[in-house]
């Protein structure tokens, strides 16, 4: 018995007839009979029935061959491709070895699952990214003779990022931040101005040089007191010497670079800068009269000249809803205090807090709790205790709601006020590399290193592995709730609240794609590629030793997408 398919075309359409036939001899002829017609059955089950004819044996999948073991293997795929199109192992190094294997898996590990060091030996079995970068066999003390190699090589490292990113009369951008430690005896460890929000724990300091929207190409580690503006000249140098970039804008906030520090920057030929004023030197302006807050009321941005800001432009600019948000927190700030303070008084008077001492200690930890002190007039005496809320200094201090003064050396025929200002607003960028090393992907606090090196060498694998989560990040904008109209940030008002673009409020109110798939985060894309798995299979029937074979998930249309969007990354 056999299989007969014949086709024939009608009105532009193929129609296929599959007919079981028998062959038999008659009369010493060779005569074919029609057993049944089988065109009703899928083309699949028509050509197992075919071959099944010719002899073949089939059997379940299930009884052909096993799983030895499975490895998600997607979201790996997806940091190599990414890793591959930057060039990363030749930035590393430009000849292989197992130290730059070793780094470039720690990087990739960063990025999808932060551990310390031995719970990454451990994880990173679990999927391919071991088998992918080389490193089967490396353990814990591989990874920090890997990391100490590292650190050696950070300098040429970050001298190629810079000639990559940095462009002679370009923008870069400066800021400090901080992570706290775990145990003690910890180096660099200082108690200091801690952005964690964590108080009395022991922190390190580390400054992120970045190029326009915050690719980062630097990163500077000091000790947990280290004051912002004592980081930014060490900052120039490196700009200048170690990356030869002698043209250059460089922003960083009113903190870092200070009043004396920019008196270091005028004397450096080819260095402009863009900051803002403090609070006490705006309110200087205001009673002297050369900031009218009146001229507001026509529009929201104008440049002035003062004699104390020689060669410099101010940018005086107000935003009405940041004005609002920031009274609306004073006032309930102002509130909880004198609500406490009522509680203190009521002690008092009841007899049950005496002495002038213990009353202080009380207030002390009650003004203290919400900042605003410097708004109340406390009376303490041994048996009396009354406050007052200085209403004048209120409202000095709301009228400058919303006010901020822009400060910088470029000349305006370089830069206009409102390219100015949305300059120094790309601070946000640093921030949010700040955000996601230490918070939200790849999780640099706390540290739990003991050698000094070692911390070195931790931030800057961190800095490095933010490096390919950006350019990742970039590439899957439409995939994610990002807005992907970035052009409409040189356009947009500078001073107004940001508006995300149409498409993007779609993404975020719909949550879902133009083509009904889910939009995601950074992190549930990397879960949704892990989904493609690695399977090592074996024949069921072979022999012990025999080889083995692998079989990767097919990937849906959105796993498809991401990894076809990586593929666009440039140098």
């Amino acid at each position: 018995m056999h299989v007969v398919t014949t086709r024939c075309q009608y009105k532009g359409r193929v129609y296929a007839t599959h007919l079981l036939r028998r062959s038999f001899r008659e009369d010493g002829k060779v005569k074919n009979e029609t057993l049944g017609n089988l065109s009703h059955l899928p083309e699949s089950l028509v050509e197992v029935i075919r071959r099944s004819l010719r002899g073949e044996v089939f059997a379940p999948v299930g009884d052909s061959f096993q799983i030895e073991h499975s490895n998600a293997h997607g979201h790996v795929q997806a940091v190599r491709i990414a890793m591959q199109r930057l060039g990363f192992d030749t930035l590393i190094a430009s000849r292989a070895s197992p130290e730059r294997d070793r780094v470039c898996a720690m990087v990739a590990a960063r990025i999808l699952s932060p551990h310390t060091k031995l719970a990454t030996t451990r994880w990173w079995h679990t999927t391919t990214l071991a088998q992918e970068f080389g490193v089967e066999h490396a353990d814990e003390d591989d990874l920090y003779a890997a990391m100490d190699w590292l650190l050696q090589r950070q300098p040429s490292i970050e001298r190629k990022l810079a000639a990559r990113h940095l462009r002679e009369g370009g923008l870069a951008l400066y800021d400090l931040s901080s992570s706290y430690f775990e145990g003690q005896c910890r180096p660099l460890a200082r108690i200091g101005h801690n952005r964690d929000g964590k108080k009395n724990k022991l922190q390190v300091n580390y400054g992120l040089l970045s190029a326009r929207g915050g690719c980062p190409v630097a990163v500077s580690v000091y000790a947990g007191n280290t004051n912002d503006a004592k980081t930014l000249m060490p900052q120039i140098a490196k700009l200048r010497e170690d990356f030869a970039v002698q043209q250059l804008v460089l922003v960083g906030d009113r903190g870092m670079i200070s009043h004396k520090a920019i008196g270091a920057l005028q004397e450096l030929p080819g260095l402009a800068w863009i900051t803002a004023l403090k609070s006490g030197q705006i309110r200087t302006l205001i009673e002297g009269g050369t900031l009218q807050l009146g001229l507001f009321d026509e529009r929201h941005l104008f440049e002035l000249a003062h004699p104390d800001y020689p060669g410099e432009r101010l940018i005086a600019c107000r935003n009405p809803e940041l004005g609002r948000l920031r009274a609306h927190k004073r006032q309930a700030l102002l509130q909880a205090t004198a609500e406490e303070l009522q509680k203190v008084r009521a002690s008092v008077h009841s007899g049950r807090l005496t002495g002038a001492a213990k009353i202080g200690v009380r207030v002390g930890r009650v003004v203290n709790k919400y900042k605003v002190h410097k708004h109340f007039a406390l009376t303490i005496q041994d048996q009396q205790f009354d406050f007052q809320i200085l209403d004048e200094q209120v409202a000095a201090e709301a009228a400058l709601d919303g006010v901020y003064v822009i400060r910088t050396s470029v000349p305006k025929q370089q830069m206009s006020a409102e390219d100015t200002v949305r300059n120094y607003k790309a601070l946000s960028d640093v921030e949010r590399a700040f955000r996601s090393m230490k918070t939200v992907d790849l999780k640099v606090r706390p540290i739990h290193h003991h050698l000094e090196t070692r911390v070195r060498a931790h931030i800057f694998l961190c800095m490095l592995a933010y490096y390919v989560e950006w350019h990742m990040r970039e590439a899957w904008r439409e995939l994610l709730f990002a807005d992907e109209d970035l052009e409409a940030k040189t356009r947009r008002d500078p001073v107004a609240p940001a508006q995300r673009s149409e498409k993007a409020l779609q993404k975020i109110t719909r949550r879902t794609l133009d083509n009904g798939t889910p939009v995601h985060s950074f992190q549930t894309l990397l879960q949704e590629l892990s989904t493609l798995v690695r399977n090592t299979c074996r024949m069921r029937q072979a022999e012990k030793h025999s080889p083995v074979f692998a079989l990767t998930t097919a990937p849906n249309p959105t796993q498809r997408h991401a990894l076809q969007r990586l593929e666009t990354i440039r140098m």
